[in-house]
């Protein structure tokens, strides 16, 4: 497929989207970085749409499209999960010869959503023409990451020196010279990363950090970096202004939080927003009260980063758990009386069955008899096709994930302390791929000598 690159000026001009949900938010999102007027054509809105409306960032019309609709638009776009109304969309803009998406169906495309690169006035486009989006988000990244990060202020600078040289100079082989001289420098960035990705926030990637119980002075140093270095920062409800004003203070910060009883931002929503900004070249933060991998739907999470190609880290946050044992004074294990705690919410997914409050074990010190162990569990009435993880030094240099079952536990390589063994139908979920996830964060199980039913995320 042969395709013309373009950039197309849309300040002022209307695009008609048809659709308000979750794929109509990224589109929206990313038309509103070109100063289009925007008219959103649906009967129901997402809480996240509803709020731009009302902000008076795009027009809403709550009600079904017509192909009057059309009448002044630049460009169509059809976000719908209607199919037949996507395609209809798309025959009636072509009629009128308004260049129109219809969002996942190639077919039915004038043109196609590029996968950008922003430093500034200067942006780079990648396209698949809709073969791999996938591939188009991988090879952006790789973009970001050769393209000097100042490229931005110093193209403003290029671009005003170049008009005072054509203003003031004739043309001539020495004007020419000039203004080649002007770009003289190293474009791609010749700094390589130390090795450590997450010293602080890189552009494209998304970072799930943990925010601890809320005192500034609980969160990791990785956290306050990750803060620091943030472009945007989406952040629970629950998580307080104190931990919010660590952020730069040219970042976005947006509260994406859910609260019990109240309509808000949906978590497709939560998901769109993430890969959004992304895709701009942002460094996002997504800030989870406590730890984000305890109650903080981080499998879902990065599930849709993985499925939008978006490379992601998850940075460990103090428990509210443990910080509730440490203000109560009172230990959650004891030697001689417990060695075991439970972790559990009270909120659950009301489409999900009795099976999905089984809880994921963690196991500390779990020795060198690891066929004993399997053996002591099997006897307790674990299945033995249960996910187990065996972690030896997490966190640190060395460290090693092995992915077993009960069953095939006793085969795992020989493990260095310290090591911890994961166990349960959680650990076993697509959302904790090693070969994408960076660390690992325990929230914990087994027999209940201290129950902590606590709202990690809000």
């Amino acid at each position: 497929m042969n395709l013309l690159p373009i950039f197309v000026k849309l300040e002022g001009r209307r695009v008609l989207l048809v659709g308000a949900g979750a794929v109509a938010l990224e589109k929206t999102l990313t038309l509103l970085e070109t100063g289009a007027r925007i008219l959103a054509i649906a009967p129901a809105a997402t809480a996240a749409m509803e709020k731009l409306a009302q902000e008076g960032r795009i027009e809403w019309i709550e009600r079904s499209y017509t192909p009057s609709d059309l009448d002044g638009a630049a460009l169509a776009i059809a976000a719908t999960d209607v199919p037949e109304v996507n395609a209809q969309v798309f025959a009636d803009a072509r009629h009128r010869g308004i260049p129109a998406n219809s969002v996942d169906d190639p077919p039915n495309c004038d043109f196609y959503f590029g996968a950008i690169v922003r430093r500034g006035a200067l942006l780079v486009a990648v396209s698949t023409a809709g073969e791999s989006p996938a591939v188009a988000q991988q090879l952006r990244g790789e973009i970001d990451d050769l393209l000097s990060h100042d490229l931005g202020e110093w193209l403003k600078t290029v671009g005003q020196e170049r008009r005072e040289i054509l203003a003031s100079l004739p043309p001539s082989p020495d004007r020419k010279a000039l203004l080649k001289s002007l770009v003289s420098r190293q474009l791609l960035s010749t700094a390589r990363d130390s090795g450590n990705k997450t010293q602080s926030a890189r552009p494209g990637e998304v970072h799930l950090v943990g925010a601890g119980p809320g005192d500034p002075d609980l969160l990791t140093v990785k956290a306050l970096r990750l803060l620091e270095s943030a472009h945007v920062v989406l952040h629970d409800d629950l998580v307080p202004k104190a931990i919010l004003d660590l952020a730069a203070a040219n970042a976005d910060i947006v509260n994406v939080g859910k609260r019990c009883g109240t309509k808000s931002i949906t978590q497709d929503e939560i998901h769109a927003l993430m890969i959004f900004h992304a895709r701009q070249g942002r460094a996002v933060v997504r800030l989870k009260c406590g730890d984000p991998m305890l109650f903080g739907r981080a499998a879902e999470e990065m599930e849709a980063l993985r499925e939008a190609g978006i490379p992601f880290h998850v940075t460990p946050g103090i428990s509210a758990a443990f910080a509730a044992a440490a203000a109560a004074g009172c230990s959650l294990t004891q030697r001689g009386s417990s060695s075991s705690t439970l972790i559990s919410t009270a909120h659950r997914a009301k489409d999900k069955d009795e099976a999905a409050t089984e809880p994921t074990r963690v196991i500390y010190m779990p020795g060198k008899n690891l066929a004993a162990l399997a053996e002591s569990l099997a006897a307790e009435g674990l299945a033995h096709d249960l996910p187990c993880v065996v972690v030896s030094r997490a966190s640190q240099p060395g460290e090693t994930v092995q992915r077993l079952t009960l069953a095939t536990l006793s085969d795992a390589e020989p493990i260095e302390a310290p090591s911890l063994i994961l166990l349960g139908k959680a650990v076993g979920q697509p959302g904790h791929d090693r070969r994408e996830v960076e660390s690992t964060s325990a929230g914990a199980i087994g027999e209940s000598s201290c129950l902590a039913s606590a709202c990690e995320q809000a």
